[in-house]
């Protein structure tokens, strides 16, 4: 049974987007799976994306994100800025991608808003 909202269930069935839903203790994740990175740009070309959400998603919005493996920056063989630390999570050691949340709008953000901060992270990551 899953503990997502409908509207992010449909959002990440119609985008085809790949998730596992976990819980751990009290502890609710969504695990992106092989999620594809630009090309060239981190030095793997696939990821996969954890996500710890908070007790009270989704009127308060999750805070960070995690990644496996863990990325370098290819240009520079560099962890990118705010990402260089761990989070253990289900017995793995995550690269803790350090991204606060301060603009999260309860009754109209989801999950959606989770992926497009993915997204724009990686976009502008720098050493």
């Amino acid at each position: 049974m899953s503990f997502l909202p409908s509207a992010d269930l449909k959002y990440l069935t119609t985008k085809g987007v790949r998730y596992e839903e976990l819980v751990v203790g009290d502890q609710k994740a969504v695990i992106f799976m092989a999620w594809e990175l630009e090309p060239g740009r981190f030095d793997h070309p696939l990821v996969d994306i954890l996500v710890l959400l908070p007790s009270g998603y989704p009127d308060t919005g999750p805070d960070m994100f995690h990644t496996l493996p863990w990325l370098r920056l290819a240009s520079v063989s560099r962890y990118p800025r705010a990402a260089d630390q761990s989070t253990n999570f289900n017995g793995q050691s995550w690269q803790r991608w350090s991204r606060h949340n301060s603009d999260w709008r309860p009754g109209r953000d989801g999950i959606w808003t989770v992926v497009k901060r993915i997204e724009h992270a990686f976009e502008v990551a720098q050493a």
